[in-house]
């Protein structure tokens, strides 16, 4: 398949991440009115404002020039900490009442938390639209056939055996099992099964499967070499639909925990992470696919949006969080200092993070390698 080029791949980025960031504010933004705290400028993007509008409220919306990321300013809320400053100690009792420091614990801690919310809802609002359409695959996870050579014939799973367990995640239905395994492509795992009513504990090591997509795209996937007598798709009642939505958005926010901790401990390559360059990328890609697989695709950003942003990583709305649930375990807010040097920190995090993911990208995206041809 034909690579899109750069403007449609530019138009199909803006798409993707525009509205996710607006959703993510949205939620900071509505649920800080439901408090009745008062916005300075609700943004999509940073720096230089490109249009916006000022509302009755006195709430300037706009569209700034960097659309990687957003903000809503809530008055008083005058710093990356979120302390008080002395211009917020010079306002007047009735203007100090609307802003965003002079609310309690609980209403500030669900204000940051509402952006990250809305994230998942979002998530959870289509999955709910897809399993309406099409049910719930629910698959027993019982083995019907076991493929010569493979990782669970050497195991010694047979024809007949349930599958209760894999890398010490519960299993339930078949589906569960390609979603556990398809992230340890070469790691040895321990299983759980169940056969004529005897639990027995083996071990596997998923194989290495490469494979390609129609753009190019490389990835290891993982496979025992199982397979069930045939799928079994659910309808669903509409009572049903948000714990199934529910479900599978713990289930991939579970894989990117996964993901992340094998990176930490080296038994995934870093080279996987990726930045806005392979967001934009991947956007492109799917753009050409059709409407359903873009709606997707923005869905898994979103549970990824939603996800890193409750990171307790300062600056971040996870950072913000977490020094509110100090506050609200001591009693009083962190220190100004402690509170300035780790922001401080978490700023100098993130750009170092930004950094090396861009470098991955421009290394995904075959930079370095032209480079290294160009000077040869």
């Amino acid at each position: 398949m034909t690579q899109p080029g750069i403007l449609w791949t530019i138009l199909a980025f803006f798409a993707v991440i525009g509205p996710l960031i607006f959703l993510h504010e949205l939620g900071h933004y509505l649920v800080g009115r439901w408090f009745g705290v008062k916005a300075d400028a609700f943004s999509i993007g940073f720096g230089r404002e490109i249009v916006g509008w000022t509302d009755k409220r006195g709430t300037r919306w706009k569209v700034a020039a960097l659309p990687l990321g957003g903000y809503v300013k809530f008055a008083g809320d005058m710093n990356p900490a979120s302390a008080p400053t002395a211009e917020w100690l010079a306002m007047s009792p009735e203007e100090r009442a609307g802003t965003f420091q002079a609310k309690p614990v609980w209403q500030r801690f669900l204000i940051v938390a509402a952006g990250p919310v809305t994230n998942f809802l979002f998530a959870i609002i289509v999955f709910m639209a897809v399993f309406a359409v099409s049910g719930e695959p629910r698959t027993p996870a019982v083995i019907a056939a076991v493929q010569p050579g493979s990782p669970a014939a050497a195991a010694g799973i047979v024809p007949g055996d349930r599958i209760s367990m894999v890398a010490g995640q519960s299993v339930d239905r078949f589906e569960d099992i390609s979603d556990i395994v398809r992230i340890r492509a070469g790691e040895a795992v321990p299983v759980d099964i169940w056969r004529n009513g005897r639990q027995i504990h083996l071990r596997m090591t998923p194989r290495v499967d490469l494979e390609r997509d129609n753009f190019g795209n490389e990835f290891r996937i993982g496979r025992i070499g199982v397979s069930p007598a045939g799928r079994t798709i659910v309808p669903l009642a509409w009572h049903e639909l948000p714990g199934a939505a529910v479900r599978q958005t713990v289930a991939i926010v579970r894989m990117m925990v996964d993901t992340i901790v094998q990176i930490v401990t080296g038994r995934r390559s870093v080279s996987e992470l990726g930045g806005p360059l392979q967001i934009a990328k991947f956007s492109g890609q799917v753009a050409t696919m059709g409407w359903f697989d873009f709606i997707i695709f923005m869905t898994m950003i979103s549970i990824n949006l939603g996800f890193i942003n409750l990171l307790p990583i300062p600056l971040l709305d996870g950072g913000h969080l977490f020094f509110y649930a100090v506050e609200a375990v001591r009693r009083r807010p962190v220190g100004p200092q402690a509170t300035e040097w780790a922001f401080r920190s978490g700023l100098a995090v993130l750009m170092a993070f930004m950094v090396f993911v861009t470098i991955n990208d421009l290394g995904n995206l075959g930079l370095w390698t032209r480079l290294a041809g160009l000077i040869g």
